[in-house]
């Protein structure tokens, strides 16, 4: 869950089961609330799906949370099943973010990650992590990152199939390189290709049902 979230009871998903399910793929921008219920003055799902002008399915929630300042791929579904095995921590689906870190990149770092840090709730690992050079092509953060002149930044992709709050950011942090930007580019074999941010799509049920297994309905 998002740090500083309230999550109101009317935000809570509440699956039907008397519709088809199905599962949609959305690119998330920077500084949107992953929900649809509204939170003060921020920006929800609700306006980013709205702007498309393409009406959106009723009763789809997000499968697992994406936090406020990050961007990247969110999967919306309206089967209570899906959720779960996208979500949980016990269904190891794996999640892979690109971050555009403060310093350099190197061979520690990334050993480090990859063999496992301590951090306060407990010890994490990602499953892949790697260093990328040269940078990588993204699309333009509206407000643009804040970068300190005299210190360099660098991208690293890593894999984690658990969901801990803020959990990407405090392993960067662990190894010494704070995350200026954090986009997720993965879940499962689901990408953000082709997606534009703010743009989404529906995926085909049976291409769901091969990776999720059989829907609820």
């Amino acid at each position: 869950m998002q740090k500083n979230t309230t999550v109101h009871p009317q935000s809570r998903p509440k699956f039907k089961e008397d519709s088809p399910s199905r599962l949609i793929l959305l690119h998330k921008p920077f500084n949107v609330m992953c929900q649809f219920s509204p939170e003060g003055e921020r920006l929800t799902l609700s306006e980013v799906m709205a702007a498309s002008g393409i009406e959106r399915p009723r009763d789809v929630y997000p499968a697992g949370r994406l936090d406020y300042d990050s961007e990247g791929l969110v999967l919306l579904t309206n089967d209570g099943v899906w959720q779960a095995r996208i979500a949980q921590p016990r269904s190891k689906m794996n999640k892979t973010y690109l971050a555009q870190v403060e310093g350099s990149v190197g061979d520690d770092a990334i050993s480090a990650l990859r063999n496992g840090i301590m951090l306060k709730d407990g010890p994490a690992r990602a499953v892949m992590a790697e260093h990328v050079t040269p940078a990588p092509e993204v699309s333009e953060r509206h407000p643009p990152v804040r970068f300190r002149a005299s210190i360099p930044t660098d991208w690293l992709r890593l894999s984690i199939n658990e969901g801990r709050n803020r959990q990407v950011r405090r392993m960067t942090a662990a190894v010494g390189l704070p995350t200026l930007r954090l986009i997720r580019e993965r879940v499962g074999p689901w990408t953000l290709d082709g997606l534009a941010v703010g743009e989404w799509r529906e995926i085909d049920i049976n291409e769901a049902v091969r990776t999720l297994g059989p829907a609820q309905r």
